[in-house]
């Protein structure tokens, strides 16, 4: 998108900035000194004439405007927005700032994440003109968040109707092709790249995951790594349209995919072993959502590449094949919800080791603990999983492993009271143990009682 910073370069271009009828001639000369500070880079000052301004003419448009183009210049969002706001309210319906205002809005609705707000102002401004590249990038840029990437790509295209040479616009539409281009223009995208028969009529599912991982390569820099390791000697590799104009573009060939795919499978296990990891584990890595960083042909995959990019910048993204999957944010705020209310009734939490302290103290089974003996298991991810007992309960059963787990504590700090269980200390004084060899209970939940 346009930066806010050329706010009046753009208005000049359009024939926008022309002098008031109201105190013309001192309005004019402020505004004047304002455009000339703002021209320099003096935007502290520039924002102190256009206040000024505002002075001799609260209801002047072009100040507002001035005013809140300067103010978006420093970051002052709320500023720009109230004074945007306060252009609209003065505006004339023939006024040529309808568009450009609404527009302006909406960037800085994007800018504060408010995405539904930035998405209506963007179709407000285009409802007073259709050809505002301004919204039209802004809105495929949210069309493309909401997951519309066909209607992006249309927003973009129109983009690019109006300003051929936009490189946003252009960068976009071209990243989103593998979802707007027909069959016949992806037959055509791998017949440019060598990587179907010239011949070929019909595009086959398998002709498309491939226009899908060539096209995903050439969008991961993977057209500068093999400039950068062959250096002119890329004429198999690399080939380019529209040589020598404004709309020359790389491509990919599918030896130069092939090639590129197993070169950089091969660095990446030399960068991954000079990090001292096994060659048996390197080919077992995962990425942190769990997914492999190597195909069965030892080469990347497309989550392998960013682990392997980002190994390259020292950053470690991979799981190790004893490391588990660590949850989302998302996972860990559900399972922080769940677990506020199992405190709520009565629980506390305990660790993983504790649990097996319970197993090993009681005999029991971490099933017969589950199901008969009040601990609770909380599922955090397919892997993950968070522990609670129960601190109270008529049934003195259920509250065993709580026992156990408040004794071990007490050792560690003697500060904690260990709860009394009448249950526990009778089966200690007989010489009886909770559970069997076979991890069930001794007696069933009805015997399980003192007499």
């Amino acid at each position: 998108m346009r930066l806010s910073k050329h706010f009046f370069e753009g208005l000049l271009a359009a024939g926008l900035l022309t002098s008031p009828s109201y105190g013309e001639q001192t309005l004019s000369a402020c505004l004047d000194q304002g455009k000339n500070q703002y021209a320099k880079q003096s935007y502290a000052a520039a924002a102190k004439t256009f206040t000024h301004c505002l002075t001799l003419d609260n209801t002047n448009v072009e100040a507002h405007l001035s005013l809140a183009g300067v103010l978006l210049t420093q970051d002052d969002l709320s500023g720009a927005q109230s004074h945007f706001e306060a252009a609209l309210q003065h505006m004339q319906r023939n006024s040529p700032y309808w568009s450009y205002t609404y527009s302006m809005l909406g960037d800085i609705a994007l800018k504060q994440k408010e995405n539904k707000k930035a998405l209506s102002l963007y179709t407000k401004s285009l409802e007073y003109n259709t050809a505002n590249v301004n919204s039209l990038i802004g809105k495929g840029v949210l069309l493309e968040a909401q997951g519309d990437n066909q209607s992006a790509a249309e927003a973009y295209t129109s983009a690019l109707a109006v300003e051929p040479l936009n490189v946003i616009a252009r960068q976009r539409l071209i990243s989103l092709e593998p979802d707007y281009l027909t069959d016949e223009e992806i037959l055509t995208a791998l017949k440019q790249r060598y990587a179907v028969k010239p011949d070929q009529k019909e595009l086959t599912e398998k002709n498309r995951v491939l226009f899908e991982k060539i096209h995903w390569a050439e969008q991961h820099k993977g057209i500068d790594y093999l400039k950068n390791k062959y250096g002119k000697n890329t004429k198999d590799y690399i080939l380019t349209l529209n040589p020598g104009t404004d709309f020359a573009r790389d491509l990919l060939t599918l030896n130069g995919y092939n090639t590129l795919q197993k070169n950089i499978g091969q660095d990446a296990v030399t960068v991954f072993q000079r990090l001292g990891i096994s060659i048996q584990d390197v080919f077992a890595l995962r990425n942190k959502e769990g997914k492999p960083v190597f195909t069965k042909d030892s080469t990347l995959t497309e989550e392998g590449f960013q682990v392997y990019t980002q190994a390259l910048a020292g950053k470690k993204e991979y799981l190790l094949p004893n490391q588990a999957v660590p949850p989302t944010p998302q996972e860990v705020q559900k399972a922080n919800q769940r677990a506020k209310k199992l405190l709520s009734k009565g629980y506390i939490e305990i660790s993983h080791p504790e649990l097996k302290m319970l197993e090993t103290q009681t005999l029991c089974s971490a099933e017969t603990l589950k199901e008969k003996l009040g601990v609770l298991s909380l599922p955090v991810t397919k892997q993950r999983h968070r522990y609670f007992v129960l601190t109270t309960d008529s049934n003195e059963l259920k509250t065993v492993p709580y026992y156990y787990v408040m004794q071990a504590r007490h050792k560690r700090n003697p500060k904690v009271e260990v709860p009394k269980n009448e249950l526990v200390e009778y089966y200690k004084y007989y010489g009886y143990t909770i559970c069997l060899s076979d991890g069930n209970l001794t007696l069933s939940d009805s015997e399980a009682s003192p007499k």
